[in-house]
């Protein structure tokens, strides 16, 4: 049997946007590749999904220099794997897998969700390589509207649309238990390539955000980074497939990643961003300034983020109140994840039965 798709994941991200159709899809049809990420392999191996590691290493430098290399490598590394396998489609979100895909003449279907003017290195690669750019519609694929594919949705709502997600109190005990409010604080590393040059949040700010939401109720952090001695005790200890789980009952989630953030918000949990990027992202502009979730802030406006914090925490019924912007949200959005499984179904090289598909409404 043919292998229909070969699939490269660079973030755990990636692999709640792709999991259900991956695991829809029969072994023999599907190769599934990923570099070493934060909790990417462990995820993996919770959701007993067969992979290749083609960068166990994971980063060791940082610089546009180390980059570049460690792109190089992997870059090579998966075209062998392509090269014997010869899927039928290329998926993931890597400028790398565009590339290929140009180059072995199979169609590369490039999912994100960063505005590609804002990601100009990025850009200029995936834009005139990629076969097809998969995008909310919010979302700006900047010079390549032509080859743009969007729909009305988020990329997390392909994994955490009502369809697939409900949470489960049995899985975190700690974060169901009603009696006290649960606060998530979630640092990211801020080095992967559209990060460059940016910031978010510093131990000493976050210190303060501790310090503030330890007289309402418990902490839990989760890091990318690698935590100062002064916040292991904050840690939080679950699974990493749970950890959705516990952001849907969590009453607060505050960080410096774009993902974790969109993913509070479309669960209905109040969320605080603090960051660089604030701003300049659609799907997170579209989920603060059309739906009220989420808020940002930009780094060096510390005593914003602090009265913002402030704000939330005196609302009476909170988490009632976003719920139910949730809902209103949910009313108007698509579940991604039908969208992705259509892909994986059409022919990949009728660019007009796509173009077609993508002025209709068929996910909603």
């Amino acid at each position: 049997m043919a292998v229909e798709a070969l699939f490269y994941l660079g973030h755990p991200a990636h692999f709640h946007l792709f999991r259900f159709a991956i695991k829809g899809m029969k072994p023999e049809q599907v190769v599934v590749c990923i570099k070493s990420k934060d909790v990417l392999e462990q995820l993996l191996k919770e959701a007993g999904i067969e992979y290749i590691n083609i960068d166990s290493a994971g980063k060791k430098k940082s610089g546009m220099l180390s980059l570049a290399m460690a792109v190089a490598k992997r870059t090579f590394t998966l075209a062998k794997i392509i090269r014997k396998h010869k899927p039928a489609r290329l998926m993931g979100s890597t400028a790398e897998l565009s590339v290929l895909g140009k180059f072995f003449g199979i169609p590369s279907f490039i999912f994100f969700e960063d505005d590609l003017q804002y990601v100009p290195s990025y850009a200029k690669l995936v834009g005139p390589a990629a076969s097809y750019l998969i995008c909310p519609d919010c979302c700006s694929a900047w010079k390549w509207d032509q080859k743009k594919l969007s729909y009305s949705s988020y990329h997390e709502l392909a994994y955490l649309h009502p369809n697939h997600f409900t949470p489960d109190p049995s899985r975190v005990p700690l974060f169901s238990d009603p009696s006290y409010k649960k606060f998530i604080l979630r640092f990211s590393d801020l080095g992967a390539y559209h990060d460059v040059g940016m910031t978010g949040m510093t131990d000493d700010v976050a210190m303060r955000i501790i310090q503030r939401l330890e007289k309402e109720g418990r902490v839990f952090i989760t890091s990318e980074r690698p935590l100062p001695p002064q916040f292991e005790s904050y840690r939080i200890s679950i699974r990493a497939s749970d950890i959705h789980h516990a952001m849907a009952y969590a009453d607060l989630f505050l960080g410096d990643s774009q993902t974790m953030t969109a993913e509070a918000a479309v669960l209905g949990t109040p969320a605080l961003r603090y960051n660089d990027w604030v701003g300049k992202l659609g799907y997170l502009e579209d989920l603060e300034h059309k739906y009220g979730l989420t808020y940002g802030i930009p780094t060096g406006n510390v005593e914003q983020l602090f009265a913002k914090l402030e704000e939330l925490l005196s609302v009476k019924n909170l988490r009632e109140e976003w719920q139910k912007k949730r809902s209103f949200m949910l009313s108007e959005k698509s579940d991604f994840e039908k969208c992705i499984s259509w892909i994986l179904k059409c022919d990949p090289k009728n660019r007009s039965q796509i173009a077609e598909i993508a002025q209709t409404d068929r996910f909603h």
